[in-house]
């Protein structure tokens, strides 16, 4: 029989998020990335049906995938942070994984791991230089 002031506790209690090599807790380093899907195929893997997959995504356009994110986390055995593809599957319990690149496309919030896609090379080179030897990258007409 429990104790009333464990019964009455309102308190949330702890993730119970545990290591899968090790299966000490795991301290939570970041915050939670929601998922989304783009594409219909995403949206079937989680058990949706084909037809209704693809009207979500024809309407929404990204949709977002409740009960999963990506999250950072500090092991204790491993002296190491990884992140990790975090399922809920009930009220207080969790499936973790490995985040497979392919998921951080699936993120938003989140700088891009090899810098905006959209910005040239050389414009990427010069916010990176610093100081007034920058001007080395512009040739001006007629010099050599």
């Amino acid at each position: 029989m429990q104790r009333r002031c464990d019964r009455n506790r309102k308190r949330s209690k702890r993730r119970a998020i545990y290591c899968p090599c090790h299966g000490c807790y795991l301290d939570s380093v970041s915050q939670k990335y929601q998922l989304y899907a783009t594409q219909a195929g995403q949206l079937q893997q989680r058990g949706i049906s084909r037809r209704n997959a693809l009207m979500l995504v024809a309407h929404q356009g990204a949709v977002p995938i409740d009960r999963e994110w990506l999250e950072a986390f500090w092991c204790d055995q491993c002296q190491q942070t990884k992140w990790y593809h975090v399922h809920r599957c009930g009220e207080r319990s969790y499936e973790l994984s490995l985040a497979p690149r392919e998921l951080w496309q699936q993120v938003t919030g989140v700088d891009h791991p090899e810098g905006n896609p959209s910005v040239g090379e050389f414009t990427r080179r010069q916010s990176k230089v610093i100081g007034y030897k920058s001007m080395k990258d512009f040739h001006f007409v007629g010099q050599h």
